[in-house]
């Protein structure tokens, strides 16, 4: 009898949040090609479901995720395998600004690499105060080429390449002042503290959550002068919306808001 595999990624909905847990302790989560492959399935499922308006990325076991998997790697030394395996990374990191639903990763141990990479793709990201980070390719020969894309559009250009070129460990206080993170808690904390600002978003309209997210990746790659024109039409069309419309009689008639979602 065959011993049944255990799935890379688990999913456990509660109230509008979908969890997914990476679920390869022993490898340290590692994005590994079925790992990439589960992760990508499981986040093009969840961007149709209108029932879940957060979605929290976790992990299972001592580490976050330690990037990707080494073994793998060198199992298969062609330049075709490579820049296959990153695009198909590239495009998982992508998927997650293109989700309509905000979604925070929950860092309770060591993200490096690719992981480091993963925390800082996620929208949001809250990590208990024992958690350290890292772009450590540079000490096996490797400079961070993927995981830069996403730690320098969102940690200061000096400290994401001084991470990137030394390899050295930060620590959570350390990526809450570089902007990596939102927040470090003790790890008691951290599902109490996820749980708090899952709640805050799933309170607010889903419609302009969704209208707001798209605008402001859109936005950040833009001049000045054609980020305030599309903010302007996406003003303009979002004042258009039924949960605008009862948002603002809700305020004026100071009762909570019924959202419609559209």
């Amino acid at each position: 009898m065959t011993a049944e595999i255990e799935p890379y990624v688990l999913r456990s909905d509660a109230a509008g949040v979908a969890t997914l847990t990476l679920n390869r302790p022993s490898q340290y989560n590692a994005l590994s090609s079925g790992m990439i492959d589960a992760l990508s399935d499981a986040l093009k499922t969840l961007a149709d479901d209108t029932a879940i308006r957060v979605i929290v990325l976790a992990a299972a076991g001592k580490a976050f995720c330690a990037g990707h998997d080494l073994k793998e790697m060198r199992a298969t030394p062609t330049k075709a395998f490579q820049q296959a395996l990153f695009s198909r990374c590239g495009k998982l990191m992508t998927s997650l600004l293109a989700l309509p639903q905000p979604v925070i990763a929950r860092v309770h141990g060591i993200a490096t690499a690719a992981g480091c990479q993963l925390v800082s793709m996620c929208d949001l990201a809250v990590a208990a105060d024992s958690a350290r980070f890292a772009v450590s390719g540079i000490n096996v020969g490797l400079f961070c080429s993927t995981p830069a894309v996403g730690l320098s559009r969102n940690v200061g250009r000096k400290r994401a390449f001084e991470m990137l070129v030394t390899g050295d460990f930060i620590d959570a206080a350390a990526a809450t002042q570089a902007g990596l993170i939102n927040r470090a808690v003790p790890a008691d904390a951290l599902d109490r503290e996820i749980a708090r600002l899952a709640e805050s978003i799933c309170s607010k309209s889903p419609h302009a959550i969704a209208v707001g997210k798209r605008f402001f990746y859109r936005q950040l790659e833009m001049g000045i002068e054609a980020a305030y024109q599309i903010a302007a039409e996406t003003m303009a069309c979002n004042m258009m919306a039924e949960d605008a419309a009862e948002g603002i009689d809700a305020f004026i008639a100071k009762r909570p808001p019924v959202w419609r979602g559209r």
